[in-house]
């Protein structure tokens, strides 16, 4: 009988031959959550750029950030596109993981919406209302932002925690006074709520990043083939600045959304390739109030957040995308 260290030589040699192969490289497994910064993605497989760059990629969708990074760390997914907050989140607990590229960016997808019903018109009218929010995200932090902004303190409204799937259930059934939310849940609310809805918006606040997070374990192995993924998701870019009619439509089509609310936001996102130094910035931000409002470990230390971010593919792959 073989020894084991036989079969393990030889299982080493395979997987060498399978990676040298063209066309033998194994599937590369994407989470997205289907929304307008995902564009990019919903491009690239729709323009078929992920094949034309040699990379297989499946594209899975998860209903928000955490639950997304979720399927990176049970491996389900190679690779996930998460904004910066869930990245945040995790940090304090583990850190096999990396940001490979920022590859969109708002200050419009996420919005605060009231009930004008509610007696809601302004922003101090939001003083001991029912807001729903997803504790502990993107939509939080910009809720806790844009109250403190107008010299509100968060604590002067009473908080209502709501799953992903809840938001339009509470905001038709009248559950809540006002939600912070992404785009592809306050176009289907506005919708519902109809005359009765506000939108309580200020671009100031705060911009989201969108980032493609990869799994460390296969970034030394399959680094190759991530530099070819992000080279189709610079094609897709490329493609949504010049044809942007075509990806509005995909990006209805993608989401559900009605053609007017995807005209009205689609200014405010930027489709970009890049690592910007103000990304490890508002992580730190996020940090401070991660802990400040008890989402973590008050004892945890704010990690290094240029040790959780790999700019070798994007380097690679857009040189020019990367601050010189």
């Amino acid at each position: 009988m073989a020894s084991p260290r036989i079969w393990q030589f030889a299982g080493a040699v395979l997987l060498g031959l399978t990676l040298a192969c063209p066309g033998q490289a194994a599937e590369l497994t994407i989470a997205v959550t289907p929304s307008a910064l995902s564009l990019p993605v919903d491009v690239a497989q729709a323009q078929g750029y992920f094949a034309a760059e040699g990379v297989d990629v499946r594209v899975v969708d998860c209903s928000s950030g955490p639950r997304c990074m979720q399927q990176l760390f049970e491996r389900s997914a190679q690779l996930v596109t998460v904004s910066e907050l869930p990245v945040v989140s995790a940090s304090f607990e583990r850190s096999d993981y990396a940001i490979v590229s920022t590859i969109a960016t708002s200050t419009g997808n996420i919005k605060l919406i009231g009930r004008k019903s509610a007696g809601i018109t302004r922003p101090e009218h939001l003083a001991d209302k029912r807001i729903g929010v997803i504790l502990g995200s993107s939509s939080h932090y910009y809720l806790d932002a844009y109250l403190l902004f107008h010299d509100m303190d968060p604590k002067q409204v009473r908080l209502v925690a709501l799953l992903p799937e809840q938001i339009a259930s509470a905001v038709e059934q009248r559950q809540v006074d006002a939600f912070a939310g992404y785009s592809r849940h306050t176009g289907p609310a506005l919708k519902a709520l109809g005359a009765d809805g506000i939108v309580l918006d200020d671009p100031r606040i705060y911009t989201e990043t969108y980032n493609l997070i990869a799994d460390r374990r296969m970034l030394g192995p399959r680094t190759g083939d991530v530099v070819k993924l992000l080279r189709a998701l610079d094609r897709a870019e490329r493609f949504i600045a010049e044809h942007p009619q075509q990806a509005r439509q995909l990006l209805q089509t993608r989401t559900g959304l009605d053609r007017a609310f995807v005209d009205t936001i689609f200014p405010s996102f930027t489709y970009r390739l890049s690592l910007e130094q103000s990304l490890v910035g508002t992580m730190e931000g996020e940090a401070r109030w991660a802990l400040r409002e008890g989402h973590v470990a008050s004892r945890q230390k704010i990690p290094n957040y240029l040790d959780f971010v790999e700019s070798g593919p994007l380097r690679a792959a857009a040189p020019s995308a990367l601050p010189q």
